[in-house]
C-alpha cells in the first residue's frame, strides 16, 4: 500500500519518510523505537492495523485492520517543552484539515484530542515527548492519529456504538485508505513546519473547529465530578472554565477529562 499511498503526494522525498507496517502494536511505539535509533525529523510511520492502539491516560484505542489510518509523525524541533503546550491542539487542527483533503468532510474536535463528526468520536490523537536531562530540550516529539474509516455500528463493541462512528457511516462512501493516509502525512507535515510560527493562527483555527467552548462541562479527576462551563482556551491550549461559585480556573489534558453534561460530549 505504500506505492498507492506515494502516489497521492506530491514529489519529494516521501520514500524515505514513510515507514509503512500491515500491522504493527502501535504507530507511536514505533516512532519512539525509530527515535532511539536516530531517525530524523520528518519520519511518519503509517499502518492500518494496531495491536496496542493507545489513547490519552492509558485508554486503548480500538485499531482493527482495514478499517481505518493510523499515523504517527516523529518531530525534532529542539526547543523547550513548554513552546510545544500548543501541540495537541495543533494536530487536532491538521487532522481534521487532512480528512477534508481526502474525503471533502470537515470533522470537529472535542477538546483536547477526540476528532468527532455529530455527537460521536471519529478518530483520537496522542501527543508525547521525550525531554533531554542535560538540555532540557525536547529530544523528539511524537503524534499519533487514528482515524476510523470503514466501521458499520456492528464493528464497534456494544458499549462503544452509540459513541463512536466512521468515515463510512459519515460520508455514507468507502474511503479509501491510501488516499486518506497520504493526506494526513501531508497535513501533518505541513503542521510540523508551521507549529511554531503560525501558533495564534493554529489556536485559532482550533477553536473554530473545537465543540466544547461555550458548552456546560463536567471535569473528571478520578472519582470526582466537578460541573462548569468552558469559556474560551488560552494560548496554549489551556481550557478555561467557570464554575457555579463564579470562579474561574484554566486547566490542562493532563490533569482532567473532559464530557459534556449529556453523552459523550
Amino acid at each position: 500500500m505504500k506505492d498507492e499511498i506515494l502516489t497521492y503526494l506530491p514529489q519529494g522525498d516521501w520514500e524515505e519518510k514513510i515507514h509503512w507496517f500491515d500491522s504493527l502494536d502501535s504507530t507511536n511505539n514505533e516512532a519512539k523505537r525509530l527515535a532511539a535509533a536516530g531517525a530524523p525529523d520528518g519520519t511518519l510511520i503509517i499502518s492500518i492495523h494496531q495491536t496496542g492502539g493507545r489513547g490519552r491516560m492509558g485508554r486503548s484505542f480500538q485499531s482493527p485492520a482495514g478499517m481505518g489510518v493510523y499515523i504517527s509523525l516523529l518531530m525534532r524541533p529542539g526547543v523547550k517543552p513548554e513552546q510545544l503546550m500548543h501541540l495537541t491542539c495543533a494536530a487536532g487542527l491538521y487532522s481534521c484539515q487532512g480528512v477534508e483533503a481526502a474525503t471533502g468532510f470537515l470533522p470537529k474536535v472535542k477538546w483536547i484530542n477526540d476528532l468527532i463528526a455529530g455527537k460521536q468520536k471519529l478518530g483520537g490523537i496522542l501527543t508525547e515527548m521525550s525531554v533531554s536531562t542535560a538540555t532540557g530540550l525536547v529530544e523528539y516529539a511524537i503524534v499519533g492519529v487514528g482515524v476510523n474509516c470503514g466501521q458499520t455500528p456492528q464493528d464497534f463493541p456494544p458499549e462503544l456504538r452509540e459513541k463512536a462512528t466512521s468515515l463510512l457511516q459519515v460520508t455514507g462512501q468507502e474511503v479509501s485508505l491510501p488516499r486518506l493516509a497520504a493526506a494526513m502525512a501531508l497535513s501533518l507535515t505541513r503542521m510540523n513546519q508551521e507549529l511554531l510560527p503560525r501558533k495564534k493562527a493554529i489556536m485559532e483555527g482550533y477553536k473554530n473547529l473545537c465543540v466544547t467552548l461555550h458548552q456546560p462541562v463536567q471535569l473528571l479527576r478520578g472519582e470526582e465530578c466537578i460541573p462548569g462551563y468552558a469559556l474560551d482556551l488560552d494560548e496554549d491550549g489551556g481550557l478555561i472554565v467557570s464554575f457555579p461559585d463564579g470562579s474561574q480556573r484554566t486547566v490542562n489534558s493532563g490533569e482532567v477529562s473532559v464530557r459534556g453534561m449529556y453523552g459523550y460530549l
